[in-house]
């Protein structure tokens, strides 16, 4: 049987999926800014590189359908292509014909074909349906440490404005530059993840967006969310650049905490990883990373980096990169 894969409108998205998906994975939105939130992503210049939303049809009607995101891996002086595959939803009448399969067969062809080099996503439910396609699953957890355990000495911590954005972006590039590899990002990526932190908070939610500065040289930023009934400040993204940025980094995450308990969120990528204290680390059950190679190179960057980051203490992304 020849699987064609669709483009899916927005509307038609918006329509049809969302009322569907939106028990699963709303977090606390209501159904307005959850729509508001798929349409800013499905209308900026991110989502419209290529077919933001794609399903497969069955006498017309759209029986499965997920989220196509555009990212690169960064592997030394390589580039990898890769493709993010989010929000895999078949609706549940119409589930065990393997209509998700299907798709997401067609998918990943689809994208080898196109020159992709690695496919990945985040698992919410039953990793091993995953597995059974070729996905590997990486190491995913949260971390919780006591806000008391940080330095409370004063940061110099301030809220992040617009003109402080250039900034945030060089600090980020000088401490991933460390790592073997990582999820680069783009300008567009950047703005991409710039709505999502700007979008309105769930209730209950406060947003926490803090920079150090020293002249003009951006030493450190943390983005996040203060959850009162969790008494949690959960880091989104945190960076910081040289010894000086490394040195206000905890101090910075307790500004950012405020009054809470805790400091918490996905286990943080390395270097951060070594700015915290050990706290408690325990397995994510929901968004598991798992990722596929697709082509020789990607295959390639596969086999060299397979074992470290199965073992590696800190995992491979940040939160801000879950698609």
């Amino acid at each position: 049987m020849v699987v064609k894969l669709e483009s899916v409108a927005t509307e038609e998205y918006v329509r049809d999926v969302l009322p569907e998906t939106f028990a699963l994975w709303a977090d606390g939105r209501d159904f307005e800014h959850y729509v508001a939130d798929f349409r800013a992503v499905a209308n900026s210049l991110y989502g419209k590189r290529r077919p933001f939303t794609v399903g497969l049809r069955e006498g017309g009607a759209l029986v499965s359908s997920c989220k196509n995101y555009d990212r690169e891996i960064r592997w030394h002086d390589a580039s990898l292509r890769a493709t993010g595959i989010g929000a895999v939803f078949t609706p549940e009448r119409l589930r065990g014909h393997g209509f998700a399969t299907a798709m997401l067969g067609a998918l990943l062809d689809s994208e080898r074909d196109g020159g992709r080099d690695v496919a990945f996503l985040y698992s919410d439910i039953h990793p091993a349906y995953y597995e059974r396609l070729g996905f590997v699953r990486l190491p995913s957890r949260l971390f919780t440490v006591r806000a008391t355990s940080l330095d409370g000495a004063p940061a110099g911590a301030r809220p992040l404005e617009a003109a402080d954005w250039p900034g945030v972006r060089r600090c980020f590039e000088a401490m991933d530059s460390q790592r073997e590899w990582n999820f680069r990002r783009t300008p567009l990526v950047w703005d991409w993840m710039r709505g999502r932190w700007n979008a309105p908070p769930p209730p209950g939610t406060q947003p926490v967006q803090l920079v150090v500065r020293r002249g003009r040289s951006t030493l450190a930023y943390a983005i996040g969310r203060r959850v009162l009934r969790d008494d949690t400040f959960v880091v989104d993204d945190f960076a910081f650049a040289g010894d000086a940025g490394k040195a206000v980094g905890p101090a910075l995450l307790r500004a950012g905490a405020g009054d809470l308990r805790r400091v918490g969120g996905w286990l943080p990528p390395e270097p951060a990883r070594d700015a915290l204290p050990r706290g408690s680390v325990r397995a994510r059950r929901d968004a598991i990373l798992m990722v596929v190679p697709l082509s020789a190179l990607g295959r390639a960057w596969w086999a060299k980096n397979r074992e470290r980051a199965l073992a590696s203490r800190a995992d491979a992304t940040w939160s801000s990169d879950h698609v």
